[in-house]
This record gives structure tokens, sequence and C-alpha cells, in this order.
């Protein structure tokens, strides 16, 4: 083999082998420090608010990390009492309309029996008699083991719920563990930011600081991108189902728009979890034109939700509508709704590695100077 080749096919093996040897690092390594690495994503987040103190207000860092842990954590405590007296108004209304609610579906539900269900039963009945004991005993089985089946189905899974619940149960101090040292790791990370930066760019090379100083920023840009982009979608989405109850004269209208709103960041599901069961529910009871109203109004989310999704994610972060639709289709087929975020997360990070012109360089290496 020319000696080129060889040289050019030792280098390629030499890269890819330290490509999946990083990764690999990456991966154990993280299920080890992922506290550490919670807290370097949240100091990364927070560092232009405490920038902000410290360059506007001349806060010392430390004092300036401290307010901006403090803000952040009014704010999620906030925002999780808002949504535990929401729970608790929406309780107490269900608690006064549920009984007549679930007066009605019974009624309906011993209308369907003695009008669909006794009379279905009656002649099946006559069928099964007119049958011959072999066929008799065919479907007889066939129904015991259906039952079996069924049976040790559910067997299964109250036996697997009930093994969780110690893990479920150890899980509480566990959790508890990893949000001091994040939050402790976010404080220390944050408070000496600049001294780390530095550090990491001596020893890094010059071209490599370069291409890694681009990449940084391309994906800080991402990152806030990415956040508003889902800031934008669960607002809109929340805006026309405001409108939509409103027109249909629905209680509680704001409320169910945010906490819609709020499940909609979920993928797929969203909406549906909340929308699928009133509108089947309303459909029951007998309120037709609700259930189409509200049938229309979630047809109209998810048309919007799937029209703007790419535009809103490719304006933020910056990428093509087209790469950003493959991407969000691409990661939910390999890894489910996860993908939906590790998508375009990482249409971003190739996009960015290749500005940084990091592929470039790679290819170079592996060419080598006999080129």
């Amino acid at each position: 083999m020319n000696s080129i080749y060889l040289h050019r096919t030792v280098r390629f093996v030499t890269v890819v082998g330290m490509v999946i040897l990083g990764f690999l690092s990456l991966y154990y390594l993280s299920k080890i420090t992922y506290p550490f690495i919670i807290g370097l994503i949240i100091a990364f987040l927070m560092n232009p608010l405490v920038n902000f103190f410290e360059k506007k207000a001349r806060m010392p860092r430390t004092l300036a990390v401290l307010l901006g842990l403090i803000i952040i954590f009014a704010v999620f405590a906030g925002l999780i009492t808002l949504l535990i007296a929401e729970i608790v108004s929406g309780a107490d209304y269900l608690a006064q309309v549920v009984p007549n609610h679930l007066e009605t579906l019974i009624d309906y539900i011993e209308h369907l029996f003695a009008a669909q269900i006794i009379p279905f039963y009656n002649k099946i009945t006559s069928m099964f008699n007119s049958l011959g004991t072999g066929q008799q005993n065919t479907i007889l089985e066939n129904i015991e083991n259906v039952g079996k089946t069924i049976g040790t189905t559910l067997g299964n899974f109250i036996q697997a719920f009930f093994e969780k619940i110690p893990n479920i149960v150890t899980w509480f101090p566990n959790a508890a563990t990893v949000v001091i040292f994040s939050l402790l790791a976010t404080f220390f990370i944050s408070k000496d930011w600049r001294r780390l930066s530095a550090l990491a760019g001596k020893l890094l090379p010059s071209k490599a600081k370069s291409s890694t100083q681009t990449v940084f920023l391309d994906l800080k840009k991402a990152m806030f991108g990415f956040i508003k982009a889902q800031l934008t979608l669960v607002s809109l989405t929340t805006l026309i189902i405001l409108i939509g109850l409103i027109i249909l004269r629905v209680d509680y209208a704001i409320t169910i728009a945010l906490v819609t709103g709020l499940v909609d960041i979920i993928p797929y599901l969203g909406t549906g979890l909340i929308f699928v069961p009133w509108i089947i529910y309303e459909a029951v009871i007998g309120e037709v034109s609700m259930a189409i109203g509200l049938g229309v109004l979630y047809i109209i989310v998810l048309v919007q939700r799937q029209i703007m999704e790419p535009k809103v994610l490719s304006s933020n972060i910056g990428l093509d509508p087209l790469a950003t639709l493959i991407a969000l289709f691409v990661g939910f087929k390999l890894i489910g709704f996860l993908g939906l975020i590790v998508g375009p997360v990482t249409l971003v990070l190739i996009t960015t590695l290749h500005r940084a012109n990091v592929f470039r360089d790679i290819w170079a290496f592996i060419k080598g100077k006999e080129a």
C-alpha cells in the first residue's frame, strides 16, 4: 500500500478512536459528576445576570452570584407556589362540579347497559347455547386463556409497581443531595468563572482555543435561542387556547389555558393530555357542541404547533427550517420524545463545529502534508 494512504488511514483511525474514547469518557464521567455538570449549566445560564449585577450595580462577584441564585430560586419557588395555588383552586372547583358530572356519567352508563349491553349479551348467549359442545368448550378455553393473560399482565404490573416503591422513596434523599451539590457547584463555578475560563484558555493550544471560543459562543446563542423558542411556542399555544376557551365560554379559562400551555412543553402528548379526555367526557355526557368546539380548538393548536415549531426554532437558533424539521423527525424516530430536544441540539452542535472549521481542520490532519 502507498505510504501516503497508509498514513491517512492511520490518522483517520486515530481521529475516530479519539472521538469514540472522548464520548465514552464523557458518558461514564457524567454518571458520577452530573451534579457538577448541572451546576456548570446553571452557572453558564445565569452568567449574564451575574455580570449585570457585577457591572451595573457594581457588586462584588460573590454577592452578585448569591443574589442571582436567590432570584432564580425565588422565581422557581413562586412558580411552584402559583401552580399549587391553582391546583388547590381547581380541586375545590372540581369537588363542587365532579359529583354532578359523575352522576350524569353513571346514568349514561346505566342507560348504555340497559339499551345496548344487556340485549347484546342475551343475543351472544343464545348464539352460544346453539353451538355444539366442542365449540362451546373451545370458546370457554379461549376466554379462560385471555383471562389468565390479562391477570398475569396485571399481576406483573402491580408487582413491578410495588417493587419500584422503595426506589422511589430512596430517590428523594438522593435528589436532595444532588440539588445541594448542584447549587454549591453553581455558586463556586459562577464565582470563579473568569479564573476557570482563563485556566481553560491556558491549557488549550491557540488554534484549539480559537475554535473552542467560536463553538462556545455559537452554542451559547443557540441555547438561549432554544429557550426563547420554547417560551414563544408555549405562549402562542396558551394564547390560542385562552381565546378559544373564552369563545366557548368555559369557566376558569385563564387557569386551564395556563396549565395546558405548560403541559404543551411535553412533546407530541402535550395538549392532548388535557384535550382528549375532556373531549371524550363532553361527548359522553351529551355536550356534543362543546366536544366539537374543543375538538376544533385542539386541531388548531396541533396545526399551529407543527407549522410554527420548525420556523420558530430555526429563526431563534439560526438553522434552516427544513434542516430543523429533519432533525426533529430523526431525533424522534431514534430516541423518542427526548429526540425532539436532542435532534435540534445535535444539529446546532454540528453546524457550530462546521462554522468553527473543526471538520476542515480534522480533514486537513487526516490528509496530512502529503496532499
